[in-house]
């Protein structure tokens, strides 16, 4: 059966990160993946071990300390993620999740993510990760690893969220855009929210047909467009922050690598900056 997989950590954005996830268990009648992962360290840079430079007999009761101070945070670790774990199942059910399985793990988080995303039809996950999580110039360096590698939708969430009303597509007539639209025209997610289609760039007929085709696919919903001359991030910045209750819906690093470096990502740019959760498809 498929799945809400919905990853959590220690970071403020855990229980957004739930309350996104059992919302989409609800709409799409699916139980939920709870995960949480113990990230793998390295352990001589994690020991600071500083060993050679001190005589020998110095440095043999160094290590056994340093080996009892890691065997006792690992220990932590495991028991602050099932307790992290244990609130955040807690708060799925209270949230009416269909279901909820907790996962706990060792090793790194992309490839755990990865490997669970296979059973998955969306993956929720926070902006930020506990160590970037006050970083608001940033997203988390795993989220956007995350994005770049998945095959599956990704559900960002933002500090503060409110149940989503509204889908704000961010259209450009990519290919990536095309599937969020098919998404937004045909999933159970969405079937209930109204719908504003946001597009960048000059009122010309080019703009104004790719508008209407978008449009035509979203026939019977409560649909609003926006067609504005300006940057992108700028657009559907301003259509974001003036929606109570909005969902941003936009395809994902659509650009070569080369250009992305050159001039920046959209992408990146939109979850950087929006108060909102960001659906991302590939």
């Amino acid at each position: 059966m498929e799945t809400i997989l919905a990853c959590i950590d220690s970071s403020a954005y855990a229980n957004p990160v739930c309350d996104l996830a059992a919302w989409a268990s609800r709409k799409l009648k699916a139980p939920v993946e709870l995960l949480h992962v113990v990230q793998r360290k390295d352990a001589v840079a994690e020991r600071h071990d500083l060993s050679g430079a001190i005589g020998l007999g110095v440095k043999s009761s160094l290590l056994e300390e340093l080996t009892r101070l890691e065997e006792t945070d690992a220990r932590l670790q495991i028991e602050r993620g099932r307790a992290l774990l244990a609130a955040g199942a807690e708060r799925l059910r209270a949230a009416g999740a269909v279901a909820v399985e907790t996962l706990h793990r060792h090793g790194g988080i992309v490839e755990t993510v990865l490997e669970r995303e296979r059973v998955a039809r969306v993956v929720v996950i926070g902006k930020r990760g506990a160590s970037h999580e006050f970083a608001t110039d940033h997203i988390g360096s795993k989220i956007e690893r995350v994005v770049r590698a998945s095959s599956r939708p990704i559900l960002v969430a933002s500090r503060t969220i409110e149940q989503p009303r509204v889908a704000v597509l961010a259209y450009d007539g990519s290919e990536a855009a095309d599937r969020a639209l098919e998404r937004c025209a045909n999933s159970p997610l969405f079937r209930d929210l109204a719908v504003h289609v946001v597009m960048a760039g000059s009122d010309d007929d080019s703009h104004r047909r790719a508008m209407a085709n978008a449009t035509a696919q979203l026939e019977g919903r409560d649909v609003r467009t926006t067609l504005r001359d300006a940057r992108a991030e700028e657009v559907i910045a301003d259509v974001v922050e003036r929606t109570p209750g909005a969902l941003l819906m936009m395809g994902a690093y659509g650009h070569s690598a080369l250009r992305t470096l050159i001039v920046g990502s959209t992408t990146t740019a939109m979850v950087r900056t929006v108060r909102a959760p960001v659906l991302l498809m590939r």
